[in-house]
């Protein structure tokens, strides 16, 4: 059982091609060890060089608008009245942290989310 470090993107594929083929082994069987260790180097592998960015905050709470069937009035109570939310939502104003702590509370939105930096968009003058 020769097993390496996952050192560039060649030793990455190859150890997600064997993976594939060991992913029906029994734990407890030489295969299903080969397959711990294996996902374990992937695991690391991607942790290191290939992280998920944070979501953008705007775009988080629209899903969970649309996974819980929300409207933007359901958000008045977390964000303020119809014209903030729109605002907010419209990327015309910035969420306050005082909203981060509602959303976060209320809706149980990841508060290490809402606090990212985003895009506002700029008004016409």
């Amino acid at each position: 059982m020769e097993i390496r470090p996952i050192r560039n993107d060649a030793d990455y594929q190859a150890a997600l091609a064997e993976i594939e083929m060991l992913f029906s082994a029994r734990p407890g069987t030489p295969e299903g060890d080969r397959l711990d260790v294996l996902t374990t180097l992937v695991e690391a592998y991607e942790a290191k060089h290939l992280p998920i960015a944070a979501p953008d905050p705007i775009a988080m709470i629209e899903y969970i608008m649309e996974s819980r069937g929300l409207t933007r009035r359901d958000l008045e109570p977390y964000i303020g009245s119809r014209a903030r939310v729109s605002e907010v939502l419209n990327r015309r104003r910035p969420l306050t942290l005082e909203m981060i702590r509602r959303l976060h509370q209320g809706l149980g939105a990841p508060a290490e989310v809402l606090i990212q930096p985003y895009d506002l968009h700029q008004q016409a003058a």
